[in-house]
């Protein structure tokens, strides 16, 4: 089942060959975690939604309020009935004719949701190896911290990643520092001081990034940086560590020839999951 527009589904029935979001990319998604009938992060995910919608010079209907955005999610996750926590993709695309230039600026939407295995945040993998995505670079500019359909240098080093045995890489921008992973936000503990790149050189603006920011910086003894991290300062870490929605936590023990701790991560995961369960 499919959310499309406010209606509950089969399927979409919407013909590829007109559609804007998939002839050119004009169009913008949210992947949102769904827990017990509860969108979390429920405010970051619409705020951010309207920045990239308004950034994207896409036409906001009136009734697009947090609560209309918060409904639509929840009437499909009901419609399933089939697990406690979900996966939610909430994509907007400009519904319009035209070339480059859209006719109209008007929009519609479309909700999918799968099942996710567990409630709780945890650690996906025990053995997490990565390596650096060299073949394209993302560029700092405004449109790299949204999450747009165009998403090819993700593909392609997955691909990378796949083909090499790695279980993710770290993507680097024009000029050369490292920004992400390819579907995660990165940071480096090395002593009591933990970096994570800042939105400006190119990175996601992650949802995820946001809530283990805000637990950071209410932690005695560490101090936050949002500077860029160089491709020589990973050798020097002694922890590195991804974020998302979906997965929560994710760190990193292996990069070359490099191996790493993961003790501050676990306590950063026990501190997620217990700010979840609070809100």
């Amino acid at each position: 089942m499919v959310n499309c527009n406010g209606i509950i589904q089969e399927n979409t029935s919407i013909g590829i060959e007109s559609n804007r979001g998939f002839l050119y990319g004009d169009a913008i998604f949210e992947t949102i975690k769904v827990l017990d009938n509860k969108v979390l992060f429920l405010e970051d995910h619409y705020f951010r939604l309207m920045a990239s919608m308004r950034i994207c010079r896409m036409e906001i209907p009136m009734n697009f309020t947090m609560e209309y955005f918060e409904e639509q999610i929840l009437s499909l996750v009901q419609s399933l009935s089939t697990s406690n926590a979900y996966r939610v993709r909430f994509s907007v695309y400009r519904e319009s004719e035209g070339f480059y230039l859209p006719k109209s600026r008007q929009v519609q939407f479309i909700i999918t949701a799968s099942n996710l295995n567990s409630d709780l945040y945890s650690f996906q993998k025990e053995r997490y190896e990565v390596e650096l995505y060299k073949d394209f670079y993302v560029p700092k500019q405004l449109l790299s911290a949204l999450k747009t359909n165009n998403k090819m240098l993700q593909i392609t080093g997955s691909i990378f990643a796949n083909e090499n045995g790695y279980e993710n890489c770290l993507v680097l921008n024009d000029e050369k520092n490292v920004i992400e992973a390819l579907q995660s936000n990165l940071f480096m503990k090395t002593g009591n001081t933990i970096v994570t790149p800042p939105v400006s050189d190119g990175c996601l603006n992650g949802i995820m990034r946001k809530q283990v920011l805000e637990i950071l910086k209410k932690m005695e003894g560490i101090e936050v940086k949002e500077i860029s991290i160089s491709p020589f300062d990973l050798q020097k870490a002694d922890e590195l560590f991804l974020t998302n929605v979906i997965s929560g936590i994710q760190p990193i023990t292996k990069y070359r020839k490099k191996e790493y701790a993961s003790e501050f991560a676990k306590e950063m995961l026990i501190r997620l999951n217990a700010k979840i369960r609070l809100s």
